[in-house]
């Protein structure tokens, strides 16, 4: 082939492969736009729709309890750590969202417990009520109660405020992140396209306290949605700290699913937390049971069940 022939035909494969590489961009930008543009649809669906919902939450914990502060040993057993001793919990309590008055758009996790490893706390009916009564209200005193009753159940490292994750990524939230298409997995039944995201610098969200000490942490993981109408369906978080010299790693995920009230709401959340290779706290969460609410001008609460739909809803 003369010189000038060779040299139009390297040039033309050449310009194919960058159109293909080219077309390949923009089709990874195209869905990831699509997928950014539909979690923060339901982002914003979330706050407006959640605080009407109530549902029912199990909580299962495995968590090591600290070493004894004082054990005679002797012999070889002397210059070994003490054995690691774990303590299993499971709370159900009745569960829903609701915000305090000085952050409205910041939604957090209320629960009435219903019961304790077996033992019967309140019956589901009036932990309902009273739940309802918590979230409905302008008063963060009773807010601030519900809380604190959740807390004398003496969980170890009982990480909360996981299952709205999905706020982090309302639409004026989004360019706080830089976010990465990964490939393709298989949630359940379906295809899904899996997105890193990271908080950028200067930006952190996640708050982690240390006795009375409060480190804010910059946030990153992965977003999954459906491949064919980008619904999100599971987000994951990790973060990791230098304790006293050691290494800790929390990660957290949430898997999401559309209810028939037209909001996306958490199915189970599992939380692991490690420090030195080994487990020092497991949560995992279910969920059920969802059901909205209505409150009248006499405080007396009415419960819309969901009507049993025959396919998943979808948007």
């Amino acid at each position: 082939m003369p010189e000038p022939e060779r040299l139009q035909s390297y040039t033309e494969s050449m310009c194919a492969v960058l159109i293909v590489v080219l077309a390949g961009v923009h089709s990874q930008e195209t869905s990831i736009g699509q997928a950014l543009q539909r979690l923060s649809e339901e982002a914003e669906i979330f706050v407006r729709v959640a605080p009407k919902v109530i549902g029912q939450e199990i909580m299962k914990q495995k968590a090591r309890r600290p070493p004894p502060r004082f054990r005679p040993r002797i012999g070889k057993d002397a210059h070994q750590p003490p054995p690691a001793r774990y303590q299993t919990r499971e709370i159900v309590s009745e569960y829903g969202y609701s915000a305090f008055q000085e952050s409205p758009e910041s939604l957090h996790e209320f629960r009435q417990v219903v019961s304790v490893d077996g033992r019967k706390i309140l019956n589901t009916a009036k932990a309902s009520r009273l739940l309802v009564m918590g979230v409905s209200t302008a008063d963060d005193k009773l807010k601030h109660k519900l809380l604190r009753d959740f807390e004398k159940f003496g969980l170890h490292g009982a990480a909360t405020d996981l299952a709205p994750m999905l706020l982090l990524f309302t639409r004026r939230q989004l360019d706080n992140y830089t976010f990465a298409l990964e490939g393709k997995e298989r949630i359940g039944a379906d295809s899904a396209l899996r997105i890193s995201y990271a908080q950028k610098a200067g930006v952190a969200a996640v708050t982690l306290f240390t006795g009375r000490q409060a480190t804010r942490l910059p946030l990153q993981g992965h977003i999954w949605v459906r491949e064919e109408d980008s619904l999100p369906l599971r987000i994951s978080l990790a973060v990791s700290t230098l304790e006293e010299d050691k290494r800790f790693s929390r990660t957290a995920t949430i898997d999401y699913r559309l209810s028939s009230h037209g909001v996306l709401l958490p199915v189970s959340v599992s939380y692991l937390e490690q420090g030195e290779g080994a487990t020092t706290v497991e949560n995992q969460f279910s969920y059920e049971g969802w059901r909205m609410f209505k409150v009248d001008a006499e405080l007396k609460f009415t419960f819309e069940e969901p009507a049993p739909a025959p396919a998943p809803v979808k948007r």
